[in-house]
């Protein structure tokens, strides 16, 4: 890989390392401060709804302005918050009402910024590296990633149990710093901004651009079907991950470092399936299937999670639906890279991670509300949410445009 797709993909690696501190730090200090699932829910929400609402806007700032400057604004405002963030817990961490505040302004804030600095990303990589290599970049920056996550999510635990949570956020913003100063060395030529004389006209051309984009993935045979499948997915997913420290305490009982090594095997997990997406080189029908049978084994696995008691099994478990995670990831990502013109790529991008990812909030919140609902009830809440998965992506698959979607080349 050349010198520019190195320096992007270093900085992203290390502020990853950072924002799995963030998670970490967060989740286990409302949980102990609080003791609230529906607070927890709430937080995840507010880190992740901006992102959903203004991702199409995002793509199409991706698409107008310098995919760069928005990559390197993006990491800077990031860990300038990060460090702000750590400062307050340091100077009033007795204030309980404060730090959840801020909390829940941080999150905001990048969910917000995300919509932007994820189509960004995955526009400009196409133009770091020929298109021969744009799946094995991906790969290689997923991989990367997903090591960064693997690494802060088995320590983020004990780190949590010596250091506390406002060290963990002010290494959080460290970290970003680092990534916004590698980005900065980064050779991408791109075209340049497009202004608007005022700034009626640019919100109008926003508009424009934004309406372009949903008609240009609404033009592309199943992909509609495959976004709903993805929304569907994240919806019944949330309820796992929200209420997984709950799940380690009282199904597995486990201390904290557990939720880490869980998080640590779905990430491992996740490597292993970028491997393979590497080694395979899938095309056409044989990927559509491939990906098929990743998504039901998805499912599958999620409402076996809830049938199981023991840690090491549970890890076992949480690996092997990251594998099908990783392995699903990349190929869609790759397969709308290289079919959607560079001028749309920005746009395009967003409107997948928005659209797949729109129900995420609401799940969350659900998650959190079942689990006091239930009395935290936590082996039927993923039983459940694995059936209803499974029968999402059965009745898909059994859809020829769904499949038809998946083999395009």
């Amino acid at each position: 890989m050349n010198r520019d797709f190195v320096l992007l993909w270093q900085g992203q690696l290390v502020s990853q390392l950072g924002n799995q501190a963030f998670l970490l730090g967060m989740m286990y200090w409302l949980m102990e401060t609080t003791g609230s699932a529906s607070l927890m829910g709430m937080m995840m929400m507010a880190a992740l709804l901006p992102g959903v609402v203004a991702g199409p806007l995002g793509g199409a700032l991706a698409d107008r302005h310098s995919r760069l400057g928005i990559i390197v604004t993006s990491d800077l405002i990031r860990g300038v918050a990060g460090v702000a963030v750590a400062a307050a817990v340091f100077a009033g961490s007795r204030d309980t009402r404060l730090v959840v505040g801020l909390l829940f302004a941080s999150g905001f804030l990048g969910g917000l910024i995300n919509a932007a600095f994820q189509p960004a990303v995955a526009a400009a990589i196409p133009e770091l590296v020929p298109r021969e290599k744009v799946a094995s970049a991906n790969a290689l920056n997923q991989f990367s990633l997903q090591a960064s996550i693997l690494v802060g999510q088995a320590a983020g635990g004990l780190l949590y149990q010596w250091l506390g949570a406002a060290q963990l956020f002010l290494f959080d913003g460290a970290t970003f710093l680092f990534a916004a100063a590698s980005s900065s060395f980064i050779r991408l030529s791109g075209a340049a901004p497009r202004a608007e004389k005022t700034a009626t006209r640019a919100l109008a051309a926003y508009a424009r651009d934004t309406l372009d984009g949903f008609r240009y993935v609404r033009s592309r045979s199943g992909m509609a079907l495959f976004l709903g499948v993805s929304a569907g997915i994240n919806f019944l997913a949330m309820p796992v991950i929200v209420l997984l420290p709950f799940y380690v305490a009282e199904t597995l009982r486990s201390d904290p470092a557990w939720y880490g090594f869980l998080l640590a095997a779905l990430g491992g997990g996740s490597l292993l399936g970028y491997l393979l997406v590497g080694w395979m080189r899938l095309n056409g029908a044989r990927r559509s299937r491939f990906m098929m049978a990743a998504l039901l084994g998805t499912a599958s696995l999620i409402a076996s999670v809830g049938t199981v008691p023991h840690p090491f099994v549970a890890l076992a478990l949480f690996a092997s639906v990251g594998i099908c995670i990783g392995f699903v990831n990349i190929l869609i990502m790759t397969l709308i890279q290289v079919t959607t013109p560079e001028e749309m790529r920005g746009r395009t991008t967003s409107l997948v991670i928005a659209i797949s990812s729109a129900a995420a909030p609401l799940g969350m919140v659900l998650g959190g509300f079942l689990g006091d609902a239930t009395g935290k009830n936590i082996p039927a809440i993923y039983i459940a949410s694995g059936l209803l998965m499974l029968g999402l992506v059965a009745g898909a698959a059994a859809r020829p445009a769904f499949r038809d979607f998946l083999a395009a080349d």
